[in-house]
């Protein structure tokens, strides 16, 4: 699963203009970039007469396809994570910008407007602030014209990083891999691959095992 960056900040604070020029600025560095919005009220998809009532019907979940899009309608017993959403957008993409997700376990970027009050409290994993006025803080800062900047940062930090990587996942759960373990899944599984016929240069390999 690509890098996923989470964009955090108060209601009207730029959260949404902040990541449509770092899409554009990384988009225009040759990177694929995909976005995740948190919308905490709810969403309903289900009103009659619309082409996601498939849903009403008894189907699990209903995907909506038309040239050029595809769109994913699939009920949860509870709200999914960013990286539970962030796993449904596949591994083409170079990093996920995800739009809210404070309470999540992603490095956060804060946008912080001196007109929305003060920054966020007790927020974790947060790797820099973009602010329309001086802050004191830890975190590295940008001011809101700056994008180019806070690029940079998520080039070097989180793109150019996961382009040789493993990563394992159980039940959906990330699990933290350390250099020994990472190695040897590494080589054990491209070596066996890599032996299979029909099997050339290998780039990206993905293995999904189930549990009966």
């Amino acid at each position: 699963m690509p890098p996923v960056v989470s964009i955090v900040g108060k209601s009207e604070s730029g959260k949404t203009t902040v990541i449509e020029k770092l899409v554009q600025e990384l988009k225009s560095r040759g990177y694929r970039v995909a976005t995740i919005k948190h919308i905490p009220q709810g969403v309903n998809f289900d009103d009659p007469g619309k082409d996601s009532r498939h849903i009403l019907d008894g189907s699990e979940a209903t995907a909506i396809s038309s040239p050029g899009r595809i769109v994913l309608v699939k009920p949860v017993a509870q709200e999914a994570t960013v990286d539970e959403v962030a796993g449904l957008l596949g591994e083409d993409y170079d990093i996920v910008l995800a739009e809210g997700f404070k309470q999540g376990s992603t490095p956060k970027i804060e946008v912080h407007r001196k007109a929305a009050g003060s920054t966020l409290k007790d927020l974790k994993k947060q790797i820099s602030i973009v602010t329309d006025e001086p802050l004191e803080t830890k975190a590295r800062q940008f001011s809101l014209e700056e994008v180019g900047a806070v690029a940079d940062l998520l080039e070097k930090g989180f793109i150019k990083p996961q382009k040789e990587r493993i990563l394992l996942y159980v039940d959906n759960m990330p699990i933290t891999l350390t250099m020994f373990p990472r190695q040897i899944m590494s080589n054990v599984v491209l070596a066996m691959a890599s032996c299979l016929k029909g099997v050339g240069e290998i780039r990206n390999l993905k293995i999904f095992v189930k549990k009966e």
